[in-house]
């Protein structure tokens, strides 16, 4: 039934087109759902995972970059004393009011005060010594190439921030933020820009270790017992729970799984039609068959392996399309993201909906009566 299954769908693949262009449409849909979902999200990372740092060291239970509060210097130097540490590198966050042209009003502004030595650890993925040596200029700032129209400014020119000027000396490209436009300076700059901070303390530091292998071991021994007031997390820990909070205790990642939903509930009703079509216009040859004495089984074996290769066909259209319009997102600086793990699940899903969609185009064979071949 394998091979008659197959042939079926070369000599006739007009009437199951439809069917393949639905189950693509689907994957296309959830893949692009996906990658966009895993882009935004993955951008409240960006300041964790652009960073060569294998621990973090911030205020104690923080869930989120922005959610971050000053911790006292000393643990600066508890961190400079253990052996396995390398190098120790504070991050100042603050929050910013950025006021540009007159015409654009105030924008909400992330400022990440970092060190500008060539080899430092913040945004080390993304800035070049040359860019970030630009930083060294007092009031300098440098912000994504994806933010400038948003700011309604060019390199060069100047803005206020909490009420100082600032110029901006450079742009660079994954900086962007969720939730805000990231604008990077140094420490000192990020010093005069914030202003209820009289101690001066900064919310983060950032520890690079001799060797990134023992990260949980020098963790768990640099982690302060009892009334903490500090924590310690490895890079990637620290990176997930960033993510995972935007994505849940926000709520936005439950309307994202709804979302899903929606579009498999309605890929495979429209994906079921088109193959009870397919089924329906070859009624014929099936009640043929059913005369010739093959069962009802096998006629409903080769309908469903008929929507596993629709599936199959569906799931290679979509994933090439999803590719063009992923490398065209990227060219525009759209936040997409995808990894191996997202896409084997959305392959599943997507066969998912052609064998569902066979299932339910079965029903279609209950009119494969041999009387009606004579009539």
């Amino acid at each position: 039934m394998v091979p008659l299954a197959r042939k079926t769908l070369v000599y006739e693949w007009r009437r199951f087109l439809p069917s393949a262009l639905a189950v693509a449409f689907s994957g296309l849909l959830l893949l692009v759902q996906a990658a966009l979902v895993l882009g935004i999200f993955n951008s409240a990372a960006v300041y964790i995972k652009k960073s060569g740092g294998d621990l973090w060291v911030g205020y104690p239970g923080t869930q989120s970059i922005e959610l971050g509060r000053p911790i006292p210097r000393d643990a600066e130097v508890r961190l400079l004393m253990d052996p396995d540490v390398a190098r120790v590198e504070p991050f100042r966050w603050i929050d910013g009011d950025w006021r540009g042209p007159a015409d654009r009003g105030g924008v909400s502004v992330f400022i990440s005060g970092i060190d500008t030595r060539p080899d430092a650890m913040m945004f080390a993925d993304v800035l070049a010594p040359e860019l970030r040596s630009r930083l060294d200029e007092p009031d300098s700032v440098i912000v994504d190439r994806s933010d400038l129209d948003k700011l309604g400014l060019d390199v060069g020119s100047q803005a206020v921030i909490n009420g100082k000027r600032v110029r901006i000396v450079g742009v660079g490209s994954g900086l962007r933020a969720l939730g805000g436009v990231n604008i990077l300076t140094s420490l000192a700059t990020a010093r005069r820009l914030e202003a209820d901070n009289p101690s001066g303390d900064v919310a983060y530091y950032v520890v690079k270790l001799r060797d990134p292998k023992l990260a949980n071991e020098v963790r768990r021994r640099l982690q302060p017992e009892g009334a903490r007031r500090y924590e310690v997390w490895t890079q990637r820990a620290f990176a997930h729970r960033a993510v995972t909070y935007w994505m849940f205790e926000t709520g936005a990642g439950l309307g994202v799984i709804f979302l899903a939903g929606v579009v498999f509930l309605v890929g495979a009703v429209i994906t079921s039609q088109t193959l009870m079509g397919a089924v329906a216009g070859s009624i014929r040859e099936y009640a043929t068959l059913h005369a010739l004495g093959v069962g009802f089984h096998s006629l409903r074996a080769v309908v469903v392996k008929q929507s596993a290769w629709v599936g199959a066909f569906g799931l290679v259209v979509g994933g090439i399309a999803t590719s063009l319009i992923i490398a065209l997102a990227h060219r525009r600086d759209v936040p997409v993201q995808l990894d191996a793990l997202t896409v084997a699940i959305c392959a599943v899903a997507v066969m998912g909906i052609a064998l569902v969609s066979g299932l339910m185009a079965v029903r279609a064979l209950r009119h494969a009566d041999p009387a009606m071949l004579l009539r």
